[in-house]
């Protein structure tokens, strides 16, 4: 039985153990969640291309919030093993710092196989981390691509961190790029070509900028020698002071509330079933729309 009394008092064990019990879609969760209060705690998104230096950014952002005295909980999302679906990356060497530290939570969840880039059970992870006298939520995704945005979906602020060498990436990932980021960061703005990088970034971002009433904030990082850290921060909470006079509070509502009634109504649908199915039906004229349309 969860005890929510104890993960609202800020017992990481019983927080831990409700994570894992929402990851493997135990029975007992669903009466609790129904059971959460409303937060205004503050969930912050930072997603990118691999190797932008997401965790270390991470890192360091951690180590601004702690010294402004703040509890702040983590949510590492890593690739999955296509065996077992656990975190391929485990949990982030980069942030073992923090892991004993009393005011920082850190965990590990796999995606599972889920294109979206977070773990299929984000949304009810998250909303049971927001009840746990937390300050602030950090979300670290995957990566970001044009599947792969459903971090604008859940987090109040989108970070997408991108490095001086990441020219071709960027213009791979420009359309959801425009779409999906309230800062951008250039990392490892210390390399060469870095001011050259943000000047195509900025001309490469200027047409959306006359399509939305306020510029998207583009900082410089050297998140390794906590350069430009504090300045991330405090972009984040000039984003997030203003957020709630805007529209978009109400789209994270609705998308959450989208993704957990698909979630509901495909509750009974596993792909290990269906394999098992349509081995059982295949044949030579086998086809993959009928027995779509008569599951």
């Amino acid at each position: 039985m969860i005890s929510l009394q104890k993960l609202q008092n800020g017992d990481r064990k019983v927080l831990a153990r409700t994570i894992s019990l929402i990851e493997n879609d135990a029975a007992d969760y669903h009466n609790m969640l129904m059971q959460l209060p409303s937060s205004d705690i503050k969930i912050t998104g930072i997603t990118g291309p691999p190797g932008a230096g997401k965790s270390t950014l991470v890192d360091a952002l951690i180590g601004e919030f702690v010294a402004q005295n703040k509890k702040v909980g983590v949510l590492c999302v890593d690739p999955s093993s296509p065996f077992n679906l656990g975190a391929l990356l485990g949990d982030r060497i980069r942030m073992s710092n923090w892991y004993n530290h009393p005011d920082v939570f850190i965990r590990s969840l796999a995606t599972r196989g889920n294109l979206g880039g977070l773990h299929p059970k984000i949304i009810e992870i998250t909303d049971v981390m927001k009840a746990a006298s937390f300050n602030h939520i950090i979300i670290e995704t995957v990566g970001v691509g044009q599947s792969e945005v459903e971090i604008a979906g859940l987090a109040d602020t989108t970070v997408v961190v991108v490095v001086p060498e990441g020219g071709d990436e960027v213009q791979t990932m420009k359309a959801g790029l425009m779409e999906i980021a309230d800062i951008f960061v250039v990392n490892k703005a210390d390399r060469p070509g870095a001011d050259e990088f943000i000047k195509n970034l900025q001309l490469m971002l200027a047409p959306a900028f006359h399509r939305i009433a306020h510029t998207i904030p583009l900082l410089k990082t050297i998140a390794s020698q906590q350069v430009g850290v504090t300045e991330l921060m405090n972009a984040i909470f000039m984003h997030q002071d203003h957020l709630y006079k805007s529209q978009k509070k109400y789209w994270l509502l609705a998308e959450k509330a989208y993704q957990l009634i698909k979630e509901k109504r495909m509750h009974d649908v596993r792909k290990e079933v269906l394999k098992k199915q349509i081995e059982e039906q295949q044949s030579p004229d086998f086809n993959l729309y009928r027995f779509v349309k008569n599951y």
